[in-house]
């Protein structure tokens, strides 16, 4: 075999070494930005949850470290539980949301059936004043939604945020219910109607085949609605009808602030949101990829 022979596998070789290696770091680079945004959006989280596990002394002084014999305190949880009614206000946050996304959900998912479905004139302008309602902040007219509330006596209850929270995310979920029942096949459904079977029977044969987007937006709108704030600071400031947040706040004062209790009941406010999410997780993804490779 000459040189020249040698030296071109050689050649080769190295050509095609380099070429498996940009491609591997092609597929590695998208994984790398993911991970790193990741580790941006959870670090606020773990930092909060390790953090309620220890005293005050070790939150401000060692704050990345894990909770360890010297700095292990359980002191936030015992004054939540001995010191204030969090069971009270989680009970509201509850209430306030399952309500919330049970009335969303359903009102959102029949009137997805109805644009889909039906074509009648004004049927293009109420999807623009749909969009309009999730491109505008809600919170842009609270001063009007209070008269409202003030005029319908509901202020200070907990049916007042939820009529509010059910008009915030109805905009949002009958645009992306109405998207996934427009792919149902017509066939199934014609088939349904040719068997005798009533509009609403039609409604509740599409609406497990959307399911993937019915998790997707209960997630969506659950999320805002247990974290917020301002409504329930606005609309039902009483202590009766505190939420998780709200009730967060009774421990920072103006000149001292308990931040073992606020972490210990900011981390139990983040349970139901994880447990949500492992309900359906594998649902959110599907409606999230849902169209992706089409």
């Amino acid at each position: 075999m000459s040189s020249s022979t040698v030296q071109h596998n050689i050649s080769a070789t190295q050509t095609g070494r380099s070429t498996a290696m940009g491609h591997f770091l092609r597929r590695l680079a998208p994984h790398i930005v993911l991970l790193f945004f990741t580790a941006i959006a959870t670090l606020p989280i773990v930092l909060i949850v390790v953090n309620s596990f220890k005293n005050r002394s070790a939150i401000f002084g060692t704050p990345f470290a894990p909770p360890l014999p010297g700095s292990f305190s359980l002191e936030g949880y015992n004054t939540i539980v001995n010191q204030s009614d969090f069971g009270r206000y989680f009970g509201n946050s509850l209430f306030v949301t399952l309500v919330s996304m049970t009335l969303i959900l359903l009102t959102g998912a029949m009137a997805s059936f109805a644009l889909s479905e039906y074509r009648f004139r004004g049927a293009t302008l109420l999807g623009l004043y749909l969009a309009l309602g999730i491109m505008i902040p809600i919170r842009l007219g609270t001063v009007s939604i209070l008269y409202l509330i003030v005029g319908m006596n509901l202020a200070n209850t907990l049916w007042a945020l939820v009529v509010v929270y059910t008009a915030q995310g109805l905009p949002l979920t009958i645009f992306i219910l109405s998207q996934f029942m427009r792919q149902v096949p017509s066939e199934l459904k014609d088939a349904a109607r040719i068997d005798g079977a009533s509009e609403y029977r039609v409604f509740r044969l599409i609406v497990p085949l959307v399911r993937p987007a019915i998790a997707t937006v209960a997630v969506f709108i659950m999320i805002p609605i247990w974290n917020d704030l301002w409504f329930p600071l606005i609309l039902a400031p009483s202590e009766h009808t505190w939420t998780v947040t709200l009730g967060a706040q009774q421990f920072l004062g103006q000149f001292v602030s308990d931040w073992n209790a606020v972490l210990a009941a900011l981390t139990l406010a983040i349970v139901p949101i994880l447990v949500l999410y492992a309900i359906f997780s594998r649902q959110l993804i599907r409606g999230l990829t849902a169209g992706a490779t089409k």
